[in-house]
């Protein structure tokens, strides 16, 4: 066996034999994000011991669309790239990073993935499956209430956001 050879770091490894998550810097990103800034401390603490660390390398793909949703992202460090294909064309939807989180939708409906996700820079993430806080919410409802209502406050002004440059596009397409 050559001993020369160095292997490559591989996320798979580093997600596999994963540190502890750093609870205080967490805790403090969490808090500072509207579905987790009006949970009690105690019910905080628990959702975070169900929270997963994953590292990517920039250029991977933390999952492609079409893919099944199974799980929200939070991002601690690095940024990501969030892609929609559409036959031979890319459209590149938005770049998120630290203390913004992503695939809420999978954690709120069974279905697939509408858009990629790629690693733009290396990431350090926080993941939490929907199996995961399905029990966290039916042990906690209080607390998981405010969970909930803190991503659909999310959702709601992302909503509103792509309504308006929708009818932004609407506009200067009918000329007015």
């Amino acid at each position: 066996m050559n001993e020369n050879i160095k292997l490559k770091d591989s996320s798979f490894w580093t997600n596999l034999f994963k540190s502890p998550t750093e609870s205080e810097d967490l805790e403090t990103l969490l808090r500072s994000m509207p579905p987790f800034e009006e949970v009690k401390k105690k019910s905080l603490q628990s959702l975070m011991e169900l929270m997963h660390n994953r590292v990517y390398q920039a250029g991977e793909y933390l999952f492609f669309q079409g893919d099944p949703g199974v799980c929200l992202f939070i991002i601690r460090e690095g940024e990501i790239k969030i892609e929609f294909k559409k036959e031979d064309r890319r459209f590149d939807l938005v770049t998120l990073g630290r203390g913004d989180f992503f695939g809420e939708m999978a954690l709120l409906e069974d279905d697939s993935r509408s858009a990629s996700a790629i690693a733009m820079t290396e990431v350090k993430a926080n993941v939490i499956f929907r199996p995961d806080l399905n029990e966290f919410v039916e042990r906690n409802p209080k607390e998981g209430i405010k969970v909930l209502r803190g991503m659909a406050k999310i959702l709601a002004t992302r909503l509103r956001e792509t309504n308006s440059a929708y009818l932004n596009i609407l506009i200067k397409h009918k000329g007015g």
